[in-house]
């Protein structure tokens, strides 16, 4: 028998496992191509383990941003986001407290010093509100005793120190100082309080271009670019303190030091003068994955429900018409937000007292008008360089999470505290827009103010 008839005998005895063998190379071929470009691209949704909870949903496809390559996620991943915002809110619970060495027993209940010990990502089963992964009462591994020093708390059960009052890392609203400032306040004030943005006094002070009216005979835009797309430029904020076509539309290449026409300008554009906004803008959900260099966010991806219309990309321009780029209250702080969010709150809105004096507001005859920006992008003032800037607040989740850190920021700037806490614990209430008074009453004030009668020992 020749070597050619060996061969072809021996692989006619083994024509099964050729055939395994080789289906077996060519899937594991296909597999490695197809999980490669999956690792490489935008969409990495095949590694995810389960659902990410609605804190991160929006950049689970950017992995690195949270994990280390087998390091797991380390602090520094959560803090490189929500440092800033824990400072802003003295954290009740910051590092600073169990690097105390009389707090170190606390530690060997609870790890309080890592993020991760009670925020663990990918557990739907296990994940509650704020993203919480530890049982609702958790505040007995460190508080077992709090009868003994605050008797008002005796018989409270333990799992609704947070859904009721208290909030693990901002208690600002609960101070026992806070709360006695603002006893007995009427459930809404005389004279609520309002304040104004100061951009165009500031910018003057350290002017991108000279201050002054243009018109489109100034226009300094490329030859061939059509000008018909940016009349609304005309006798815009923008147009009127000078800020040409190239002022928003020049593209600056890195390394190239040259400057080129970009159809298209994105948030970077904005940031040259409006930094802060831009800045918040970036922190919230609105612009969050952009931050971190993904694609916009899309009201089709969102998990709020919107409007089946509203596919739209999030960026400046979906607030701030492009040319316009108006700050104009009609739409900017109302019809800007409806035309996405479908939820009950949002839908809810144009039923509500709210919407009713945001109306008179509008028609001048009162300055208590509350819009969906009253409450969900307030003004705040910033110093800056020993500047003091009265800026919108664009990241709309700083507030809203848990809701009871609205109360400093907004809720008290036309209501009295009591109120205000009654009112944000309803969720009913909440879920229709504030359409009516509290059915729920929370006895922070009376308590402070029975402790601060009680005769010391």
């Amino acid at each position: 028998m020749t070597y050619i008839e060996k061969f072809l005998l021996w692989t006619w005895i083994n024509f099964k496992q050729i055939i395994l063998w080789s289906s077996w190379i060519v899937v594991t071929l296909i597999l490695s191509v197809y999980l490669t470009n999956s690792l490489l691209g935008q969409d990495k949704s095949v590694f995810l383990p389960s659902e990410t909870t609605h804190g991160h949903y929006q950049i689970e496809m950017a992995c690195d941003v949270c994990h280390t390559s087998f390091d797991g996620v380390k602090q520094e991943a959560c803090l490189d986001c929500h440092a800033a915002e824990l400072e802003l809110a003295n954290d009740s619970h910051g590092e600073g407290k169990f690097a105390d060495p009389r707090n170190a027993s606390m530690l060997e209940l609870i790890d309080a010093q890592k993020c991760i010990t009670c925020h663990v990502e990918h557990r739907p089963d296990m994940t509650d509100t704020m993203g919480v992964t530890v049982p609702q009462d958790y505040c007995i591994y460190c508080h077992e005793e709090i009868a003994q020093d605050r008797p008002s708390h005796e018989g409270m059960p333990f799992k609704e120190c947070r859904d009721a009052c208290h909030n693990y890392h901002d208690n600002t609203a609960l101070y026992e100082d806070f709360l006695l400032k603002n006893l007995h306040q009427p459930d809404t004030l005389d004279n609520p309080v309002t304040i104004g943005r100061n951009f165009m006094d500031v910018y003057r002070i350290n002017p991108k271009d000279p201050v002054k009216p243009l018109t489109l005979t100034d226009q300094d835009a490329p030859t061939g670019v059509d000008l018909e797309k940016g009349k609304d430029w005309i006798d815009s904020s923008h147009a009127n303190a000078g800020v040409n076509c190239m002022g928003c539309h020049r593209l600056e290449p890195s390394g190239t030091g040259n400057q080129v026409w970009t159809d298209k300008p994105d948030h970077r554009a904005c940031e040259a003068c409006h930094d802060l906004e831009v800045a918040g803008f970036l922190a919230g959900r609105h612009g969050m994955r952009l931050a971190i260099d993904l694609s916009p966010m899309t009201t089709d991806i969102a998990r709020q429900p919107m409007k089946s219309d509203a596919h739209k990309d999030l960026n400046c321009m979906s607030c701030h018409k492009a040319h316009k780029f108006s700050t104009d209250s009609r739409y900017t702080a109302v019809e800007s937000c409806l035309k996405c969010h479908a939820d009950d709150h949002s839908r809810a809105y144009k039923a509500s007292l709210h919407f009713r004096l945001w109306n008179e507001e509008l028609k001048g005859q009162t300055k208590a008008g509350v819009s969906c920006a009253t409450c969900h992008l307030p003004r705040e003032v910033i110093e800056k360089g020993g500047i003091k800037r009265i800026v919108v607040q664009h990241n709309q989740n700083l507030n809203l999470r848990p809701n009871q850190k609205m109360i400093r920021s907004v809720c008290i700037n036309c209501h009295g505290l009591g109120f205000s806490l009654d009112a944000l614990v309803d969720a009913e209430l909440v879920r229709h827009n504030f359409s009516e008074p509290p059915s729920i009453h929370i006895e922070s004030l009376e308590m402070a103010e029975k402790r601060l009668k009680k005769p010391s020992n």
